[in-house]
């Protein structure tokens, strides 16, 4: 599995972090750490959400890419390359039949 833009994004990314750029909203994040870089993946998960349940595609579109791009930096922040993300992926769309069994609980015992 290979995206263009997607590896695109990750090299923009990769290079802020080596040669951070003035006024750079990544490099920000690089430099503010780990726990703002958490916080904004958390606020966009939660902007997801909320675009999914208005039911809002285009907003739903765009807060899946702000998602993206935190998670992209968080990757980097974390030194886990997109390929290995590529790699995990592509093996678990080979698994077939994978479906999770769900637990019975007797609830008479």
């Amino acid at each position: 599995m290979k995206n263009e833009t997607f590896d695109a994004l990750a090299a923009v990314i990769r290079d802020r972090k080596k040669n951070p750029a003035e006024g750079s909203y990544t490099c920000y994040l690089f430099e503010k750490g780990l726990d703002k870089i958490l916080k904004k993946v958390g606020e966009e998960a939660s902007e997801v959400i909320i675009a999914a349940k208005n039911g809002a595609n285009d907003e739903l579109c765009m807060e899946v890419c702000d998602l993206l791009f935190h998670l992209l930096v968080l990757c980097e922040n974390q030194n886990l390359p997109v390929a290995d993300i590529y790699a995990e992926l592509e093996a678990r769309s080979q698994k077939i039949g994978n479906l999770k069994q769900m637990k019975v609980v007797d609830h008479n015992t």
